[in-house]
């Protein structure tokens, strides 16, 4: 076990990874010194580390780094022996050394430990509910997938015992966390290179519910039957919202007035109260929903509640703002799986009825592309035009038999728009004249399709 009493200085190897910004600020706060390495690579943790934490470290890797005087490596698990010499050094130099989500792990297990898990919405509703615990002076530490824009950064460090984490699924880290209550969103099959079947998929959240001792919580969305069935493996108290009648939480009211979304939830027929959010979709409702039902469980008090998620401004890469180009609305999307591609869209063409929705889709990972091609082909359905680039490999793929080209012809059988542009710089080309004030451009994927927006804007 580690003794954190006799950690002194911690280098981090990604340190640029947003989790693995989150868990610097904890030790930072901790009193620890640390330091670490990153490729040259900008990123939206650069202003974090440098402006917020004041924290110095290297871009580049280079066996030099890892001195004698370090307590403890954190490493991002796209390094390892064989790719990394910072990893086979310090492994050489037997410098004891644990992973993110070891890491993470580690810190959630010693405190009453709140998860958000499933396939889409846990950075949102992370954040959220970290957001409505600080607001109801519940004081939580808090780790997010992406930068809060509150919080400029993506973590919260607070003195209570509550510790609120985005939960990810992906290469088994949910055996590494036990929760005492946990929300889970949705399990839609994801990660193929990982789970190979859709019911491997499904039993590592079986699992994970199973977890939860007796007197916990899973609030789990009641519009979904694989996320019902999933909360049959747990053993505690099971609370269920959605806009379905059966829902112990039932969303009622919706409406969309002046760029907001207004709702009301009510428990078993009792009115809860109305609530307001910034964010734009059904998606949004939902994950403020799963929010309010884990806080309502902490008693927290329902202004305090209604109050922060009234003021909640999101978090990056999730439906943002960047600018305009020609009057043009420019939007930053992580929607990298069908279902947040439809999700986005959706919410895109009911905030923007009258503008004409372009799609710059970033296929992310050859095994996902591949295993979910005729879903994704499907997705397109509320965007005007379609522009679909090379797929971007993970740092663990390199090619895996399918092309963005296959996505483009099946697609064209559902949408009469569609065409393949090979690259950023080309699909920045392609639009810069072509759109105007009746466009908006949604840059939509996982890697680096941000950077479509970013250089239209400029």
């Amino acid at each position: 076990m580690l003794d954190f009493a006799k950690v002194k200085k911690i280098y981090f190897i990604g340190i640029k990874g947003s989790g693995m910004v989150a868990l610097v600020e904890i030790f930072e706060r901790r009193g620890c010194k640390v330091t670490g390495s990153d490729t040259k690579e900008k990123f939206f943790t650069d202003e974090i580390l440098k402006k917020k934490l004041f924290v110095k470290y290297h871009e580049g890797f280079d066996a030099k780094h890892i001195t004698s005087d370090i307590d403890l490596i954190v490493y991002s698990t796209a390094y390892n022996e064989k790719n990394n010499e910072e990893f086979k050094t310090a492994k050489y130099k037997s410098i004891p050394m644990v992973s993110y989500p070891g890491m993470l792990g580690i810190l959630f297990n010693e405190k009453y430990g709140i998860a958000v898990s499933g396939t889409h919405g846990k950075t949102t509703t992370t954040a959220m509910l970290a957001e409505i615990f600080k607001t109801a002076l519940l004081d939580p530490t808090a780790v997010v997938g992406s930068q809060v824009r509150q919080w400029r950064g993506s973590a919260l460090v607070g003195r209570s015992e509550f510790m609120i984490i985005e939960a990810d699924e992906y290469q088994g880290k949910l055996d590494l966390y036990d929760p005492q209550a946990v929300i889970l969103t949705s399990a839609d099959w994801d990660h193929p290179d990982f789970f190979p079947t859709y019911e491997e998929y499904k039993k590592t959240f079986e699992k994970f519910v199973a977890k939860i001792p007796r007197h916990g919580f899973l609030v789990v969305c009641g519009d979904r039957n694989e996320t019902l069935e999933i909360s049959k493996s747990a053993k505690c108290k099971v609370i269920s919202y959605g806009f379905g009648s059966e829902a112990d939480l039932r969303i009622a009211n919706h409406e969309l007035r002046e760029g907001k979304q207004f709702f009301s939830l009510s428990a078993k027929g009792k009115k809860l109260g109305d609530f307001e959010i910034m964010l734009p979709g059904r998606h949004n409702i939902l994950n403020a929903s799963a929010a309010i039902a884990m806080a309502h469980q902490f008693n927290a008090k329902m202004e305090k509640i209604r109050s922060a998620l009234a003021n909640f401004e999101g978090t990056s890469r999730r439906f943002e703002y960047i600018g305009q180009r020609n009057g043009a609305i420019l939007i930053d999307d992580y929607g990298h799986h069908p279902e947040e591609i439809k999700a986005t869209l959706q919410a895109a063409k009911e905030f923007f009825p009258k503008r004409r929705v372009w799609c710059i889709f970033h296929p992310h990972t050859f095994t996902r592309t591949k295993a979910l091609l005729s879903e994704f082909s499907q997705s397109f359905e509320d965007a005007d035009r379609v522009i679909i680039l090379d797929i971007y490999g993970s740092a663990r793929e390199v090619q895996g038999g399918v092309h963005s080209k296959d996505l483009v012809e099946k697609a064209k059988k559902y949408h009469r728009n569609v065409e393949y542009v090979p690259t950023i710089d080309e699909t920045v080309e392609f639009l810069k004249d072509k759109i105007n004030k009746e466009d908006l451009v949604i840059a939509m994927g996982a890697g680096n399709v941000w950077e479509v927006a970013q250089k239209l804007k400029e």
